[in-house]
């Protein structure tokens, strides 16, 4: 495994790759950092030239606040390591990132997998239900009053077991990982104002690089009801439910995870 440190702007965006092959690239959550896709690194480089790196604000980036792109921050990230070409792999808000790439840039991208992703203009749930919305009032509380520890908890619990699963649900290695990677942003000071797109949710029928969407029955009810309609909206694209898991399949069941990357990845595009 091999580390790099590529400058963006104002930023050092910290990462690392392996492998030879055809580059597959993934981008972690708004709860993680490139730790996150440990088990895919390690599962997929005897194959693919597989990266990962740290977004402005998470993980081992350094960064001064500016105005900035986490879509070009992934384009500077592809041009500095010479990659013209990549299979991306993004979940949650890394979800987001991705999706915006491959409608700004659709050469770049051979094939795309979202992983319970976020979407610019997507439409959101007008009202929460009461457990959820709890569970959310609670995480904004300790923010407020700067209980940083307390935030971690609540969001393993809502992010990690699922917002309707018991507390704690998932333990071991996944859970710790989860809480060490996800103080990191709760800690650091904002990297200031992401030039997100705004209208992709309206563009998704653009997208031209075959789509697999990943969800966990335990996730957010409305976010597994965006796989649903993404997968409708998206065309040709696939869908690929995992019961048993929430947020982060990835983390929760590694070896289930890679082998529907792998059959998507293997399949004739």
């Amino acid at each position: 495994m091999r580390s790099f440190s590529i400058q963006s702007g104002k930023a050092q965006l910290t990462g690392v790759e392996d492998g030879r092959g055809p580059a597959l690239v993934f981008l972690h959550a708004g709860v993680a950092d490139k730790r996150m896709w440990r088990d895919q690194l390690a599962a997929f480089a005897d194959r693919y030239r597989v990266v990962a790196y740290d977004r402005r604000g998470f993980g081992e980036s350094r960064y001064e606040p500016e105005a900035f792109s986490h879509m070009q921050d992934l384009r500077t990230v592809l041009d500095e390591l010479g990659i013209e070409r990549a299979c991306l792999v993004g979940c949650s808000q890394g979800g987001r990132v991705v999706v915006d790439f491959a409608l700004a840039y659709p050469k770049r991208v051979d094939k795309l997998v979202l992983v319970a992703p976020a979407i610019g203009g997507a439409p959101q749930p007008e009202q929460l239900p009461p457990d959820i919305e709890s569970l959310l009032d609670r995480a904004e509380q300790a923010e407020d009053q700067k209980h940083f520890e307390l935030v971690n908890r609540i969001e393993a619990h809502m992010w990690l077991d699922g917002p309707r699963s018991v507390d704690g649900r998932v333990q071991g290695s996944a859970r710790d990982l989860f809480l060490r990677m996800n103080i990191i942003p709760l800690k650091n000071p904002s990297p200031g104002t992401d030039r997100a797109a705004t209208d992709s949710f309206k563009r998704l029928k653009q997208i031209a690089a075959p789509t697999l969407v990943i969800r966990g029955d335990l996730d957010f009810p409305h976010l597994q009801e965006r796989c649903a309609l993404l997968g409708k909206r998206i065309k040709g694209a696939k869908s690929a439910l995992m019961p048993g898991t929430a947020h982060l399949p990835n983390l929760e069941q590694p070896k289930r995870f890679n082998a529907v990357l792998e059959e998507f990845l293997t399949a004739p595009a």
